[in-house]
């Protein structure tokens, strides 16, 4: 993450978006830097660790309300892929999927299993019928 920190500070200040999925943050949660984005007006939450599968959500001008870490049902909790916060009335799921690489397989066999339970959970802010945003990175299978 402090890595490119430096080109997310950048792109941040030419688009000022208001809403940031990240994934892939190669970051533990003590080394995400809060600071540098909340003195550009960014503020977040996150689900670091040292390898690679991490999240975060930003929002500018306001700090999301962490509302889930895991996904319902996760028996791995180490894998740090999902993370889902409030930002005014809206619903954010910010997610890194599994890989599944080589298929079939045993991690081809954990991306289905992750796919079932997010499919699952997702189907209740949705059924809820109130605005809701999930946000993901494309890996290929």
């Amino acid at each position: 993450m402090n890595g490119r920190l430096e080109s997310l500070l950048r792109w941040l200040g030419e688009t000022s978006p208001d809403i940031v999925c990240l994934q892939e943050l190669k970051a533990p949660d003590a080394k995400f830097p809060a600071s540098a984005l909340s003195e550009i007006g960014y503020h977040g939450i996150w689900h670091g660790q040292k390898s690679w599968n991490r999240v975060a959500i930003l929002a500018r001008g306001s700090r999301p309300a962490e509302t889930r870490r895991f996904l319902p049902g996760d028996p791995d909790a180490t894998s740090n892929r999902y993370i889902e916060g409030k930002i005014g009335k809206l619903t954010v799921g910010c997610l890194y999927l599994p890989n599944g690489n080589p298929a079939p397989g045993p991690k081809f066999d954990y991306k289905l299993r992750w796919f079932e339970r997010f499919a699952a959970h997702a189907a209740n802010p949705l059924a809820a019928g109130t605005p809701v945003v999930l946000a993901f990175g494309l890996m290929p299978i």
